[in-house]
């Protein structure tokens, strides 16, 4: 007896692999994906703007690294005692006007020389919902908790995503011909907008983004939203909110995400990279007993190992960790 619809995943004709640079952009659950992605120590660069939701604004992001677009002190708004982009998240925000510019022209900057670079685009697009300013109707990714009537929301048609995303990879490809890309929608309930409606902008981004990986030959769709809405389809698999997967939900799809879109050198690898890192994690009871000693000295032997059969891992980080035990190895 079947409990769970079968879903049918597509595995990447050339599936992502340890050689390559991952840059990701757009919602909150492209966050989850990207985290997991480094600590598998994976080379990856996690959302340049900032978290980001609608297509205008991935779109619009994308294209502003291949210049790429250097912003002035006239792009910068100023409320709440900070220094705020209408186009960036808010950990970009600053009450000196001088240190915000410095912070988003070094990541536009960054995200320029990524993504000349990068094998592999992730986009996750999590509502069809933008939003304009009331005065001027310029476009706005992040409200900044602005008073509700500083700005007009926009209910974007499939027209609307297809003809900006379209655009905007020409021009990724025009950049960087190696480049290919894998969209997801995300599972992730803008609830806000109503039940109705957030099924109904869902709806929207997942027909246009399938048109688009019918059109183009290095553009895939990976089913993070359908996974957990038809596959696991119960609220124990949310927070309490009922908004946001929980841990066992964003494991199962990155568990599946890992089946088809990394290859088989990488999801071996990855096996090995994931227990160091939890090992790192670990919060000792005991951190001055021989015991801890020995574990950690365990652990620097194997990162160690690992380190020198794949010298483009990068585990500094576990190694410093780890040498806290290396004072003393004889126990």
């Amino acid at each position: 007896m079947e409990f769970q619809l079968p879903i049918q995943i597509a595995t990447l004709p050339r599936p992502i692999g340890y050689g390559d640079k991952i840059l990701l952009a757009g919602s909150c659950f492209t966050e989850h994906i990207g985290n997991a992605l480094r600590d598998w120590k994976f080379n990856t660069l996690t959302n340049p703007n900032g978290i980001l939701f609608d297509p205008a604004s991935v779109s619009s992001s994308l294209q502003s690294y291949l210049a790429p677009r250097y912003y002035a002190e006239d792009d910068l708004v100023f409320f709440n005692e900070l220094w705020q982009s209408w186009q960036h998240h808010s950990i970009f925000s600053h009450p000196d006007r001088t240190e915000c510019l410095r912070r988003i022209n070094a990541s536009q900057q960054t995200a320029h020389d990524f993504l000349r670079q990068a094998g592999w685009l992730i986009i996750t697009l999590g509502s069809a919902f933008s939003y304009r300013l009331a005065a001027g109707g310029a476009a706005v990714a992040n409200c900044h908790r602005a008073p509700a009537q500083t700005f007009s929301r926009h209910f974007m048609t499939i027209e609307e995503i297809m003809a900006g995303l379209d655009a905007c990879l020409h021009r990724l490809f025009y950049f960087n011909p190696d480049l290919q890309i894998i969209f997801t929608v995300s599972p992730v309930r803008h609830i806000r907008d109503g039940v109705i409606d957030n099924n109904r902008s869902k709806a929207r981004l997942i027909e246009s983004v399938h048109q688009l990986a019918g059109k183009f030959d290095r553009v895939y769709y990976f089913p993070a939203y359908e996974l957990v809405i038809d596959v696991l389809r119960d609220y124990r698999f949310y927070d309490i909110d009922l908004v946001h997967p929980n841990y066992a939900a964003t494991a199962f799809v990155l568990e599946k995400f890992v089946r088809h879109c990394i290859d088989e050198p990488g999801r071996s690898l990855l096996e090995e990279v994931g227990k160091l890192v939890a090992a790192r994690r670990h919060k000792p009871f005991h951190p001055t007993t021989q015991a801890h000693r020995r574990f950690l000295r365990e652990q620097w032997q194997k990162a160690t190992e690992l380190a020198e059969r794949y010298p483009f891992l990068d585990l500094s980080e576990e190694l410093d960790y780890f040498s806290g035990g290396a004072i003393n190895f004889g126990s």
